[in-house]
């Protein structure tokens, strides 16, 4: 076992994925809980999707990814927040109708260039090899920023998340903080990107906060139990595909479904032996 952890963190790049990966885990978490509260669980495929597209553009003009990928990410999640406001384009249509235009953008652009390298390719289905110095000083900056927000700002997000007429009529904004939650829930997805892939990476937003519904009943408990869930599953996950080499983001997404199962059973049980 101690031979194990040596090897592990004697590889810094292991050692980047361990920390910003457990960061963006913990950013998608806190924002997947307002987002599967308000119906809106699938934005992260949604915008990973745009983000591929995003990605195939930047590769195709050689610049770079996350230049290009952020700013278009967060422009496709205002545009979604608009079009899920309409009274004929809403919620789930929304995001499918971007998502598929986006990723259908994607192929095209692949098809017109060089074809699938190993960049494009890592970007979709994720690579530990691929996080960076730099997007582990994002990832740190977005986990302050989140975890912020979350801390002094949670009656209003509270507020927001499960009645906005309510809120609106309190005077606060909600308009501004869904398109903060939709900011930052953008950058959390292209960043995430590195180590889960455009397929998988809303696998951390929506799997936590479902599992924590399964004992938490309260917007607080979801939040802390999703947080902490989500947490260890990554890091889990991640030390499981070391050992066994196998691909990081499908061995984490297997992680959080077992734990959603294990939470669930533990409901079921809960169901059973209360007293009637």
């Amino acid at each position: 076992m101690w031979q194990f952890f040596s090897d592990f963190f004697s590889f810094s790049f292991l050692l980047r994925a361990l920390i910003g990966g457990s960061l963006l885990a913990l950013c998608a978490s806190l924002l997947g809980t307002s987002l599967v509260l308000t119906r809106y669980a699938m934005i992260g495929d949604g915008l990973s999707h745009v983000a591929f597209g995003a990605l195939a553009l930047a590769m195709a003009l050689s610049a770079a990814p996350l230049a290009i990928a952020i700013p278009v990410v967060m422009l496709a999640a205002f545009l979604l927040l608009r079009l899920s406001s309409s009274s004929r384009v809403r919620g789930d249509a929304a995001i499918a109708m971007l998502s598929s235009a986006s990723m259908a953008l994607g192929v095209i652009i692949i098809s017109l260039t060089s074809g699938m390298n190993t960049d494009l390719y890592s970007f979709m289905f994720g690579s530990i090899l691929s996080m960076s110095r730099a997007d582990l000083t994002m990832a740190l900056i977005l986990s302050g920023l989140v975890t912020l927000l979350f801390v002094f700002s949670y009656n209003n997000l509270f507020a927001v998340t499960f009645d906005e007429n309510f809120a609106r009529a309190s005077g606060i904004r909600a308009g501004l903080w869904n398109a903060l939650l939709a900011a930052l829930a953008a950058i959390t997805i292209v960043l995430g990107m590195r180590i889960m892939g455009a397929i998988l990476i809303s696998s951390l937003i929506i799997f936590p906060p479902l599992t924590a519904m399964r004992l938490c009943g309260s917007f607080k408990g979801v939040t802390l139990v999703s947080a902490v869930t989500s947490l260890v599953c990554f890091v889990l996950g991640l030390f499981l595909s070391y050992a066994l080499d196998l691909p990081s983001g499908p061995v984490i997404v297997l992680v959080n479904l077992a734990a959603f199962l294990l939470f669930s059973f533990i409901r079921l049980v809960q169901r059973q032996i209360k007293p009637r």
